[in-house]
C-alpha cells in the first residue's frame, strides 16, 4: 500500500473533486468511510447533495476560519492524503478503510489518539481500491498541525497495515538511494542515443574513480583522466571543499555544462564521504608474505577477503558488515576494468544494481575492510591474468558474498537494498558461468589418470560424505581431479587441502560444490608446499584434537616421532 501526500488552499475544490462523477469517469459510488468525530455530513449519501457538500466543508474549515480572524491560519492549510492497495491486493471492505485511515491520521499527527484538540479530517472512497484523507491543518486549540514528517511516519504505518491485513509489502526505501533521474534526463539521454542518462553515467565513472584511487587527490586525478569535466571547489585555506562533474558535450540550452555534484550523484559519492572512506583504507595494499619473499597474488587475496565477509556479516557488528558491503561494491565497480571485454556487459550490470545495497542508514566503519580494498587496488595495477581462472575465482566468491548480503539486508528490513542484491546475483552468475567455461574446460582436458582419480574420489568421500555424490558426479569433476593433481604434484596433500577448502566457507550456498573447491584448492595451491616438519606439526596438532584426554589410547605412536610425541603429547 502506497501513500501520497500533497497540500492545498481549498478544501470546497477537494471535495468537490473527490465526489464528482461526472469528469471523473472512474469515481464510483464516492462516500465518507471515516471521519474526525463518525458523524460528519456524508455527501455521498445525502439526498441534497449540494448542500450536504456545502455543510461539510464549512465543518471541515471551522478552526481554519476562527485562526484566519487571529492572522493564524496557514495558506495551503488543506491536507490530503491518498491510500492506494496494490492491485494484486483483496477487496477492502469500508471498515477496513475506516481503521486504516484512522492509524495514518493518527501516526502522522493530524489526529493523535485520544487528542481531543485534533485537526478535522474525513477519508473519502470513490473506487474499490483506494481512499482519499482530506485534512484541515489546523486544530482546535488553533495551533497548527504537527505532522512532521508525515510521509515517512505514514509510510511506516502502512507497512504495518501491509503485515496485519495479509496484504502484499511494497519495497520501501531509507533515504539513501541515489537521486534518481528526471523525466527531461531521461527524454535527453533518448535522443541523443545513450541508454542511460548522463547523472547514471555520471556516477559509474565517479564510483569507479573511487575504486581505483588510494586517497582524496588522487581520486580528483583519475577522475578527470576519465575524460569528464572536474570542477574542483576549495577553502580560502586552499584545502579541497568538494567537486562537481559535467559529461563533456552534455551541455543547458544556454550551452552551459550541466554539472552534477558528488551528494547529487549518490549520498555516498559527496567529498567528505569519499575522503572518509579512502583515508581509512591503508595505501601500501599489499605486503609480501614473510620468509619467503614472494608477492602474494591479489587477485587470490581479493578472493580470500570476498570469501570471508559471509561469516563477517553475521557477527552483529553492523558498521562492519556495512563498510564490508561498501568494499564489495567498489570491487564490482573496478572489476569491468580488468574482466574480458565480452563479460564486461554483465558485470557492469551486477556493479550498477549492487550500488543500491552498499548504503542504508548504518554508518560504515571503513577501517575494517582494508583487505578487499587493498587487494582490488593491487589488481588494478597489475596486468590482468591471462586465463581467466582468478576472474572465475573471484566471482565464484562474489556469487556467496551477494546472497549473503540479500539475507543481510532483509534480516534489517532493507527492502530496496534486498531486491537491488537479488537483481545483482543474476548478473553475477551469468558473469561466473561465462567466466569459468574455458578454464573448467582447459582444466578437464588434464584429466589424470584413472587411478589417481579415484584416490582422490575416495579422499572426497572420506572428507565430505554429504557433498561427495553432487561432486564426483558434477561436469566440473575432471577439473577439480586435475587441479588436486597438479597440487599433489607441487608437493600438497590432496586431503589437507580439500579439508582447508571445505574450512573456509559452507559449501550449502554453492551452486555447484566441485567448482567452488576447484577455485579455492587452486587458490590455496599457490602457497609453498609445507615442509615435512610442518606436516608433522600438523599432524600431531589434528590428532591432539581428535583424542579426548581422558581416553588417550594405550598404543605407542609412531617410533619415527616418539620424542616428539613423548614432548608434545597432552596430560591427562
Amino acid at each position: 500500500m502506497i501513500a501520497k501526500i500533497s497540500s492545498g488552499k481549498s478544501t470546497a475544490g477537494l471535495i468537490r473533486y473527490l465526489f464528482d462523477t461526472k469528469k471523473a469517469k472512474d469515481h464510483t459510488d464516492p462516500h465518507l468511510v471515516a471521519s474526525w468525530d463518525g458523524f460528519a455530513p456524508d455527501p455521498g449519501r445525502a439526498a441534497d447533495f449540494d448542500a450536504t457538500k456545502k455543510l461539510l466543508v464549512q465543518d471541515l474549515d471551522l478552526h481554519v476560519k476562527q485562526a484566519g480572524r487571529l492572522g493564524r491560519a496557514p495558506e495551503r492549510h488543506v491536507w490530503h492524503c491518498s491510500l492506494r492497495a496494490a492491485p494484486e491486493d483483496r477487496i477492502l471492505s469500508d471498515e477496513d478503510w475506516d481503521q486504516i485511515a484512522r492509524r495514518v491520521v493518527a501516526a502522522t499527527g493530524i489526529a493523535p489518539v485520544g487528542d481531543p484538540d485534533a485537526c478535522r479530517w474525513v477519508a473519502v472512497r470513490h473506487a474499490p481500491d483506494h481512499i482519499h484523507i482530506v485534512a484541515t491543518k489546523v486544530r482546535a486549540d488553533l495551533r497548527p498541525a504537527r505532522h512532521w514528517n508525515d510521509y515517512l511516519t505514514a509510510d511506516r504505518e502502512l507497512a504495518a497495515v501491509e503485515n496485519d491485513y495479509g496484504l502484499h509489502r511494497v519495497v520501501r526505501g531509507d533515504r539513501t538511494a541515489a537521486q534518481r533521474p528526471t523525466r527531461g534526463e531521461q527524454e535527453k539521454a533518448h535522443r541523443t542515443g545513450h541508454q542511460a542518462t548522463a547523472r547514471e553515467r555520471l556516477r559509474t565513472t565517479v564510483r569507479t574513480a573511487v575504486a581505483v584511487a588510494t586517497d582524496p587527490e588522487e581520486f580528483l586525478t583519475v577522475l578527470a583522466g576519465t575524460g569528464v569535466l572536474v570542477d574542483v571547489q576549495r577553502f580560502p585555506s586552499g584545502d579541497i571543499r568538494g567537486y562537481k562533474v559535467a559529461l563533456d558535450g552534455d551541455t543547458s540550452a544556454a550551452g552551459q555544462p550541466i554539472w552534477f555534484s558528488g551528494s547529487k550523484l549518490a549520498p555516498d559519492l559527496s567529498f567528505p564521504k569519499i575522503r572518509e572512506c579512502l583515508t581509512a583504507t591503508d595505501a601500501d595494499p599489499v605486503s609480501q608474505q614473510p620468509g619467503n619473499g614472494r608477492q602474494p597474488d591479489p587477485w587470490h587475496q581479493a578472493t580470500a577477503a570476498a570469501e570471508r565477509i559471509p561469516a563477517l556479516l553475521d557477527q552483529g557488528n553492523d558498521a562492519a558488515a556495512q563498510a564490508h558491503l561498501a568494499a564489495f561494491g567498489e570491487a564490482l565497480d573496478a572489476l569491468p576494468v580488468l574482466a574480458p571485454k565480452e563479460i564486461r556487459p554483465q558485470i557492469s550490470q551486477a556493479a550498477q544494481a549492487f550500488e543500491r545495497a552498499t548504503r542504508s542508514r548504518i554508518s560504515a566503519e571503513h577501517h575494517h575492510a582494508r583487505a578487499l580494498r587493498g587487494a582490488i587496488r593491487s589488481m588494478l595495477r597489475e596486468p590482468a591474468p591471462k586465463d581467466g581462472a582468478a576472474l572465475a575465482m573471484f566471482l565464484d566468491a562474489a556469487v556467496i558474498v551477494t546472497i549473503a548480503a540479500a539475507r543481510w539486508h532483509q534480516a534489517r528490513r532493507h527492502d530496496q537494498q534486498v531486491a537491488a542484491a537479488r537483481e545483482s546475483l543474476l548478473h553475477v552468475q551469468a558473469a561466473y558461468d561465462q567466466a569459468a567455461a574455458a578454464p573448467l574446460a582447459t582444466l578437464a582436458q588434464r584429466t589424470p589418470p584413472t587411478h589417481t582419480t579415484e584416490r582422490h574420489a575416495q579422499q572426497i568421500r572420506a572428507i565430505l560424505p554429504q557433498y561427495a555424490e553432487e561432486i564426483l558426479e558434477d561436469p566440473a569433476w575432471p577439473a577439480l581431479a586435475a587441479v588436486l593433481t597438479d597440487r599433489e604434484t607441487a608437493g600438497h596433500r590432496p586431503g589437507m587441502l580439500i579439508e582447508q577448502a571445505a574450512r573456509q566457507r559452507s559449501l550449502d550456498d554453492a551452486r555447484s560444490p566441485a567448482r567452488t573447491l576447484t577455485w579455492r584448492i587452486q587458490r590455496l595451491g599457490h602457497r609453498p608446499a609445507p615442509s615435512a616438519r610442518a606436516l608433522a606439526a600438523q599432524a600431531r596438532s589434528s590428532y591432539a584434537t581428535q583424542v579426548r584426554p581422558t581416553t588417550l589410547p594405550s598404543q605407542p605412536r609412531p617410533a619415527a616421532n616418539e620424542a616428539t610425541h613423548r614432548s608434545r603429547a597432552p596430560r591427562c
